[in-house]
């Protein structure tokens, strides 16, 4: 399973303030870097809790299968479209009644090709997120991202690698981790 962001979210203009006011950061001048380091932390965010912390459009590669496949990002708000892929890697809609959706309480989506016409591979795009926007994001989860990109900002010219996230991001991330058992 390979995704790709279609639409990514976007680092709101509140998001860089909080970071700015953590920092006491007054100026515009490293708003660019700022914004990129609140973008990589939201990744890391999503690498530690299992979950897509800002709503993006994204897509999914899955082979066709005879069996119900889980997309590997969550929580899905919406499976919105499915194309079918040639083995020669032509690109066409599957027709609606060709497969069924299924979207769980925890936020898995799930998609069964019924019948994949020359299809061999699925791209499935879809919405996932936990929040639309940054300002409906989890407290504890926006607080950590904001810690985590003002720990970057102040180590960017020390030597030393730590592990990510700190201790203290960890702590306001954790209530929200889920593990898979494999």
């Amino acid at each position: 399973m390979k995704r790709a962001i279609v639409t990514p979210a976007e680092v709101s203009p509140s998001a860089l303030a909080e970071l700015k006011q953590w920092l006491g950061i007054t100026t515009a001048h490293d708003d660019a870097p700022l914004a990129d380091l609140v973008r990589t932390s939201l990744e890391t965010c999503e690498a530690f809790v299992g979950a897509l912390p800002l709503e993006c459009k994204c897509e999914e590669m899955l082979p066709v299968g005879i069996d119900w496949q889980t997309l590997s990002t969550r929580p899905v708000e919406a499976i919105t479209q499915v194309d079918g892929l040639t083995a020669s890697g032509d690109r066409f809609a599957l027709p609606v009644e060709a497969y069924a959706v299924d979207l769980d309480a925890e936020g898995s989506g799930r998609i069964l090709v019924i019948t994949p016409g020359a299809a061999t591979r699925i791209a499935v795009r879809f919405t996932a997120g936990l929040a639309a926007e940054w300002d409906a994001l989890p407290p504890k989860l926006r607080h950590g991202v904001v810690r985590l990109a003002a720990h970057q900002h102040r180590e960017r010219e020390s030597a030393g690698s730590a592990p990510l996230p700190p201790a203290s991001v960890a702590a306001l991330w954790r209530p929200f981790r889920r593990m898979r058992l494999s």
